[in-house]
């Protein structure tokens, strides 16, 4: 099951815009968009397990959090980043976090 948790994403509501705006002038019918929307998800699930190696540390003040439907959230306050490469302080992050078990396809049961 994918959740459309990417699709929330900066590039994931530009790509629902840029979407939206081709079925509204007529290039592209809205089942396809549809299409795109869910290939987008699963594309972005898979390139971030397979290809994305690095790791980032983070540390904070912890605002508030909140589990609903096998997903937690996050909102950290006054939080530091950093990885191999470099570091940042940030004022606001919000953190989404689930099972990634459950955004993969189901098998179908064998008979």
């Amino acid at each position: 099951m994918v959740f459309g948790m990417y699709q929330r994403s900066t590039i994931g509501m530009r790509l629902t815009e840029t979407l939206d705006e081709m079925v509204s002038s007529g290039r592209l019918i809205p089942e396809l968009a549809v299409q795109v929307q869910l290939q987008f998800d699963k594309s972005i699930s898979a390139v971030l397990e397979q290809q994305v190696t690095s790791r980032a540390s983070f540390k904070g003040n912890l605002h508030t959090y909140r589990y609903c439907d096998n997903v937690w959230t996050f909102i950290l306050r006054d939080v530091r980043f950093s990885n191999e490469e470099m570091s940042g302080d940030i004022a606001k992050v919000k953190i989404v976090a689930c099972d990634s078990d459950l955004m993969k396809p189901k098998e179908p049961p064998q008979r």
